[in-house]
């Protein structure tokens, strides 16, 4: 039987203490917008694009500070290093399937090239996971246009979830998965501020929700489920504290750390990777030290809700060779926090 599409939320899951923003989500960092190109042809292709897009980046400011994690490197982060060198992010964030990321940071390459016709050097940066496990991978269907798609209809309203671009053909933790999002509000150094996560889940282990492990094994019955190996993980942090880039990669460790509360194996074969930024105002000084507690207390909650979403909204999605994988089971999940005493009251 098929099930709604319902975020940790809906579903009295409640992470943390802190606050939300009012989507609950990366858009509400203001400026942050995204967007998404979805390829499903109800077979043998399950994969996309997902832009995030800062609006803050254009003529007058074409660098944000920002900072790179590698929880596991096995996977594809082009641009990584010159953002590990120079410590700035200078494009939009582009993921999708593993091997259509060389196609779409030459898109994304494109792109920066028309908005900016006197550059002579561009940094795209383009992440994946391995969505092969569902989509027929070799076919690269990825193209320029649908990358620009992305990019151009990024808004700042609530993202779609689950099966929806990056996502379409993602597993994780034995079960389907895809993009997730969550934000917290908090206050930094006397001012009210906003942290906000995007996440592409595809990654093995054993989900864990408010500390209650559920295997997919006790809550899927069904004998053709399939389950490909540990794969990898995308994180996007955005904040608009002021940060230098040595402290958003401190953010972005956190971030991968976050990992760990839902059950993440951080396996051989898994591509665990976080990108942190901050919108803040050029002329804003960097926080110190000091004050930084609340925003690694706003990473740890908001990417751990946003991986729940990225699981609980996702649908059943059977793929290339009849492969399928199964959303996680809502009742049996409550019934499971229900009867631990994890569930929030009803409001």
């Amino acid at each position: 039987m098929s099930q709604l599409s319902r975020r940790a939320r809906d579903l009295g899951i409640v992470v943390g203490s802190l606050p939300t923003g009012p989507h609950n989500a990366i858009t509400d960092v203001a400026g942050i917008l995204v967007g998404h190109t979805t390829i499903d042809d109800g077979a043998d292709l399950h994969t996309g694009v997902t832009a995030v897009v800062p609006s803050q980046l254009g003529p007058g400011r074409w660098t944000l500070p920002a900072a790179v994690y590698v929880g596991n490197g096995h996977g594809k982060l082009v641009g990584s290093t010159q953002v590990d060198e120079l410590g700035v992010l200078e494009s939009p964030i582009v993921l999708t399937g593993t091997l259509s990321v060389f196609r779409a940071a030459d898109a994304l390459l494109g792109y920066l090239m028309d908005q900016r016709p006197d550059g002579l050097s561009f940094n795209p940066l383009v992440g994946e996971t391995n969505d092969g496990h569902l989509s027929d991978i070799r076919r690269r269907p990825v193209g320029a246009e649908h990358v620009l798609a992305a990019i151009t209809a990024a808004s700042a309203g609530p993202p779609a979830e689950g099966c929806v671009g990056a996502g379409t053909g993602t597993t994780a933790l034995g079960f389907k998965a895809g993009i997730g999002t969550s934000s917290r509000t908090v206050r930094v150094d006397g001012r009210p501020a906003t942290v906000g996560a995007l996440v592409q889940a595809n990654f093995g282990g054993v989900l864990t929700v408010l500390g209650v492990p559920l295997p997919v094994e006790e809550l899927v019955e069904d004998p053709d489920r399939t389950e490909p190996p540990g794969n990898s993980c995308m994180i996007v942090v955005a904040t608009d504290v002021p940060l230098d880039a040595r402290q958003l990669g401190r953010v972005a460790r956190r971030a991968v750390f976050a990992m760990g509360r839902v059950g993440a194996s951080y396996s051989n074969g898994s591509g665990d990777y976080a990108i942190a930024f901050s919108t803040a105002r050029r002329e804003q000084p960097p926080i110190p030290d000091g004050e930084i507690n609340p925003v690694f207390a706003a990473v740890l909650e908001s990417v751990e809700e946003a991986l729940l979403n990225s699981l609980l909204t996702a649908v059943t999605t059977i793929g290339v060779g009849g492969r399928t994988s199964h959303a996680v089971p809502h009742q049996a999940v409550i019934g499971r926090l229900s009867a631990a005493g994890r569930l929030a009251p009803p409001a």
